[in-house]
């Protein structure tokens, strides 16, 4: 039964490959082979060599796609992609800012800007390229490393009627090659009986060089033959890879963690003390009531029946209430130290662990279906292994050139082969025809002349070509005058290839048409890959961006365990560890977590947008100089972008250079500011010193003043006392002289009185 089921599943892989391979997707095939030929300067077929040579006319072609071709893949290529992880949780973020980390670790071990640029010349070619994430199991000791890798594009069939521009829609997709059996079981060691017994398909599979058919030579093409390591013929097989997407039932699981017996017991023991203290005092409350009961009986309240009741009822509720609170504090205790644990494992495990251990943690369980994408190999008729893959999304990852809207995009090369067969076809008529020029034809009867000694002379200067006698002598066959308007053509069509092609001259270091100023210089960039960038824009960065998602998918996926990513840092070559998931312990030594547990973390992957775009350094350095005179910048922004030798050390000169400057500018204003305080000081001590002796002097003055003053006061009152004395003694003398006279006039009156008197 298992081999027959094993026998279906080959069938129908194989019977899909052939519903897949159609007539569209070989038409597809045969117009992208075609414009990688003419990229690859095979651009005659054989039938055309044949003629131009039966013709006397030159095979040789003016390729002008392969400078295209690499100036595109220089533009998107010049750096490589990088992207930033963005926290859903706040408990996130961490684990998220070390994923970008994660994804440089795994882009630089899968060498992937070597792998960028061939899926961009891909994309270029052959209208599309395909990035593929797939985990070596192998890598680091057993324990898998995620690795990006490429396929080439002709090996894949994609199911016709998707219409997403990532194939998120197809039902399947399928990797179709054509291997040597030794080959095959050194890839695959533990499948080697399978594919010795393994029988070839179609032997039509067989030609590698079917696909250009006719050319006269094929960069794909090798010899049908191979092989192995005794040096005999080795046979080949067809491989098959089928991805396809499926719905698979998960559980989401919510379950209760109970704690350890160890914290049960401290638990318990942390109880025990608190409930001792609880006793105690339930026990005084309890003998307060017995009191209070005694006091009702003494004062005849209650009766001795009511009072052995409400005892006996006393007693109860104290044990009742003793052990409930020891319950509760139990109860909350263990509630606090156990938690409820989400977890999302599929129905078939869910089942398992439903007989064991979470049968009696059980809280919920929500049933879902998850698209998942599951692998089949096949190898000839014989079915190998299939297995269901990390991520949600198919791990081949497209970037279109110009996407159709259907998995058959157009080539960049495409639209330039008509061009650059009339460049072709115009170069080789106006070298034809300046050989024919150059190179006499000479119309002649037979027998006239000796053929061998004109073909050998006739174009030899000065020489004398003999005509026999009774014949008339050869006439010189002329080349019909070829148009001017070739020229014109050739110049017209490497305009048009330009354009077409959104590459030119400028671009390619032409200084004819190139601007001398910086200015000029990113005028150019700005408006010369206007289509470049669209076609980043619209194209290859949302690529590189589910390129980034699916690369979390299978990293979480595979770096579960505790790992450290060893990273080379670029820019100064510095080496940076990262570690994840580091194991958590509790005091008794069991692991009860994860730091940085990068399998559960949950994030948002963003690509920087423009990251792998070049920019005209000189343009960019004028104009930083120009900055920088403005102030705007400092010179260490300068030096950064400069193309300079150790850089590095120069910046770190000049930063203790400014160092020292800056202490020196800190030292100087210091001392400027000790001298504009002694200045200061000076001229306050000269200002007090003018001060003190004005001081001094008006101090002179005002005593001078004072003293003068109060001279001329003493001389004043002086002559006033003086002048009052001599007016005190012209009084008094008046007075006195009144009075004398008083004393006369009364002497003479009583003398007058007494002689009056007299007889």
């Amino acid at each position: 039964m298992a081999r027959k089921t094993a026998k279906t599943k080959a069938d129908r892989v194989r019977d899909l490959f052939v519903n897949l391979n159609g007539v569209s997707r070989q038409r597809w095939e045969s117009v992208n082979q075609q414009s990688h030929n003419f990229y690859l300067d095979n651009q005659l077929t054989k039938d055309e060599h044949e003629t131009l040579e039966r013709q006397g006319m030159p095979t040789f072609t003016i390729n002008r796609i392969i400078p295209i071709v690499e100036m595109l893949n220089f533009y998107v290529t010049a750096n490589q992609p990088r992207w930033q992880a963005i926290g859903t949780e706040g408990s996130d973020v961490d684990v998220a800012n070390v994923h970008a980390d994660i994804a440089d670790y795994i882009w630089y071990e899968s060498d992937g800007q070597s792998k960028f640029s061939q899926v961009i010349n891909d994309g270029i070619t052959k209208s599309v390229g395909y990035f593929k994430v797939y985990v070596d199991a192998h890598a680091d000791h057993g324990l898998g490393e995620v690795k990006i890798d490429t396929i080439e594009p002709f090996d894949i069939f994609i199911d016709p009627k998707s219409r997403d521009i990532f194939y998120r829609d197809a039902a399947y997709i399928m990797v179709h090659k054509i291997m040597p059996q030794s080959h095959l079981q050194k890839v695959f060691p533990e499948y080697a009986n399978k594919i010795k017994n393994a029988n070839a398909a179609d032997t039509g599979n067989f030609s590698y060089s079917q696909k250009a058919e006719g050319s006269d030579f094929q960069y794909k093409e090798i010899e049908d033959q191979s092989y192995d390591y005794l040096g005999e013929e080795d046979r080949k097989l067809d491989y098959y890879e089928l991805y396809e997407k499926i719905k698979l039932p998960y559980m989401n699981v919510f379950y209760r963690i109970e704690p350890s017996p160890e914290e049960i017991s401290e638990i318990r023991a942390r109880i025990d003390v608190e409930m001792e203290a609880i006793e105690a005092e339930m026990n005084v409350k309890a003998q307060e009531a017995v009191l209070h009961l005694n006091t009702q009986l003494e004062m005849g309240e209650i009766i001795e029946q009511r009072f052995t009741l409400e005892m006996e009822k006393l007693e109860k509720q104290l044990q009742q209430q003793i052990i409930q609170t020891r319950e509760q504090k139990i109860s909350d205790a263990m509630e606090a130290v156990s938690r409820v644990e989400n977890n999302i494992v599929s129905e078939k495990e869910f089942k398992v662990l439903m007989k064991g251990a979470l049968q009696n943690s059980l809280i919920d369980a929500v049933k879902f279906y998850e698209a998942r994408i599951k692998l089949t190999c096949v190898v000839g008729d014989t079915f190998m292994y299939e297995a269901v893959l990390p991520g949600i999304e198919y791990p081949i990852i497209p970037i279109h050139y110009k996407w159709t809207g259907t998995p058959y995009p157009m080539s960049a090369v495409a639209p330039l082969v008509g061009k650059q067969q009339e460049l072709n076809k115009a170069h080789q008529l106006m070298v034809h025809n300046a050989s024919l020029g150059s190179s006499l034809r000479y119309l002649y009867q037979e027998g006239s002349i000796d053929e061998d000694y004109w073909e050998r002379y006739a174009s030899a200067p000065g020489a004398l070509l003999p005509v026999r006698q009774g014949f008339e002598a050869p006439s010189i066959v002329q080349p019909a005058p070829i148009s001017s308007a070739f020229a014109h053509i050739v110049e017209l069509g490497k305009t048009d290839m330009e354009y077409l092609a959104g590459i030119y001259s400028s671009m390619q270091g032409d200084v004819k048409t190139q601007h001398d100023t910086f200015k000029g210089l990113l005028a150019n960039d700005e408006y010369g890959t206007r289509r470049v960038k669209t076609w980043m824009k619209n194209a290859v960065e949302p690529s590189l961006q589910h390129l980034g998602e699916v690369v979390r998918d299978y990293a979480q996926a595979t770096y579960r365990s505790n790992k450290i990513f060893r990273i080379v840092e670029p820019n100064n070559q510095k080496v940076k560890d990262v570690e994840v998931n580091i194991i958590q312990y509790n005091k008794y030594g069991d692991a009860v977590g994860k730091f940085f547990d990068y399998e559960t973390a949950k994030f948002d992957i963003r690509l920087v947008a423009g990251s792998t775009m070049p920019i005209n350094r000189w343009a960019y350095l004028k104009e930083l100089m120009e900055m920088l005179k403005l102030g705007i910048v400092d010179d260490i922004a300068v030096l950064a972008e400069a193309d300079i030798k150790g850089k590095e050390e120069i910046a770190k000169r000049k930063s203790l250079l400014s160092q020292m400057q800056g202490q020196l500018g800190e030292a100087q204003e210091m001392i400027k500011d000790k001298e504009g305080t002694i200045e200061t000081l000076e001229r306050q001590l000269v200002q007090a010193g003018i001060k003190d002796k004005v001081r001094m002097a008006e101090h002179d003055m005002r005593k001078q003043v004072l003293d003068t003053s109060a001279k001329l006061k003493g001389d004043v009152a002086v002559t006033r006392a003086n002048q009052n004395l001599q007016n005190e003694r012209s009084k008094d003398m008046q007075r006195n002289q009144e009075k004398e006279f008083k004393e006369l006039v009364q002497n003479g009156l009583a003398e007058k009185k007494q002689g009056n008197n007299l007889p």
